[in-house]
């Protein structure tokens, strides 16, 4: 049987990983016979392409950050890209101290996921708000739909005019669109033919990935950061089509009055506690069903119907996730604030007059407030 380190350089030509035939519940698994086809093609890419269905395989998140780390020795543009929908639970934290004195490009993916009419320049602002916020120093932000096209040519504008000789680097968390986005760069700006691998499960792309430009230099698509403090990375992966909005939101409105709840499926769940009578828009996946009750009825409803009335997921999948953690959030009088879960989506608090919530959410799920995106 050939090893993992008999194949030689080979590599998937979807995720990166190197290529091996020694045992199928690891990175780059590709059966015997399949090694001579062209381009080759591991295993799990194969069935994500054409099964829709991904294996579950070990990947260390160290090697991830080594591969991120080694990026300061060069001389390239880093595109970091983010996720607007996600975008503090997909911003790489301490990116800069990684990536050395190279420039980065920030690209904010997935615009097209929010309600029609919202004002480019807004969104603009408030990434740039955002992201200085982070401390992460950007030559330019670039906002786009890798997936609908929108906004790619000024992507493209960017890259060119910030890469001098220089190779790219795209980081990002994992789920991004980043090899949506690099899959278009192949197609537009290079002649090979081969395409990334696509899917909406966390961590597709399990190594580096080079990808020569005709000028000679390299577009290099590094592995997804894993971060536990996103819900994606938590849930059972059939729970992702209702958690993951795969067109514009449609926001929904509630008239609360303290005491009541409103459950995200049995994903999570939030509180009025105290305040006067207003509104809160939700901004999540039109999959996910929101069920109203009182709050002194919440613990109740939830032990007797989670997993049935109240789901995703399943009684059996909720098992398999972490118990829920109360976060208490003060939303003071006169702010224009969201509370973001990450990966959830997040609640506009509406009202002027303030507002004491709860916030339940799975264990390590990042949980915060922020200036209103919209």
């Amino acid at each position: 049987m050939i090893n993992r380190q008999e194949t030689g350089a080979k590599s998937c030509a979807g995720c990166g990983a190197k290529l091996q035939t020694a045992s199928a519940d690891m990175p780059g698994y590709i059966p015997e016979a399949a090694l001579d086809k062209e381009p080759p093609v591991c295993q799990r890419c194969f069935r994500i392409k054409n099964y829709n269905d991904a294996a579950s395989v070990a990947v260390d998140n160290d090697e991830f950050l080594r591969l991120l780390g080694s990026i300061a020795g060069t001389n390239s543009l880093v595109v970091h890209i983010v996720d607007l929908f996600d975008f503090e639970g997909s911003l790489i934290s301490g990116l800069q101290r990684f990536v050395g004195n190279n420039p980065v490009l920030l690209v904010v993916n997935k615009i097209d996921l929010l309600p029609k009419g919202i004002n480019p320049n807004r969104l603009l602002n408030w990434a740039q708000k955002q992201t200085k916020a982070e401390g992460l120093k950007v030559v330019d932000i670039v906002l786009c739909s890798a997936k609908r096209n929108i906004g790619f040519e000024r992507v493209i504008e960017s890259i060119g005019r910030h890469r001098g000789d220089r190779d790219v680097y795209v980081v990002g968390a994992t789920n991004v669109g980043k090899s949506t986005l690099i899959n278009r760069l192949i197609r537009d700006y290079s002649d090979l033919e081969r395409e990334l691998t696509v899917s909406r499960y966390p961590g597709t792309t399990l190594d580096a990935v080079h990808i020569p430009l005709d000028d000679g230099k390299e577009i290099i698509d590094t592995p997804g950061i894993v971060y536990r403090h996103r819900m994606t990375e938590l849930v059972p992966r059939s729970v992702l089509g209702a958690l993951l909005p795969d067109k514009p939101i449609k926001q929904l409105v509630y008239q609360l009055n303290a005491g009541q709840t409103l459950f995200f499926g049995a994903l999570a769940r939030f509180d009025f506690v105290e305040g006067d009578r207003q509104s809160f828009s939700i901004y999540a996946s039109n999959a996910l069903q929101v069920h109203r009750t009182k709050l002194e009825r919440a613990d109740e409803l939830f032990a007797n119907h989670k997993g049935e009335l109240l789901a995703p997921p399943s009684k059996e999948e909720l098992e398999e996730m972490p118990a829920w953690t109360r976060h208490r959030l003060n939303i003071r009088r006169g702010t224009d604030t969201d509370i973001f879960v990450s990966g959830l989506g997040w609640i506009h608090v509406n009202g002027a007059a303030g507002a004491l919530v709860d916030i339940h959410a799975p264990k390590g799920v990042r949980v915060l407030t922020r200036d209103a995106l919209i």
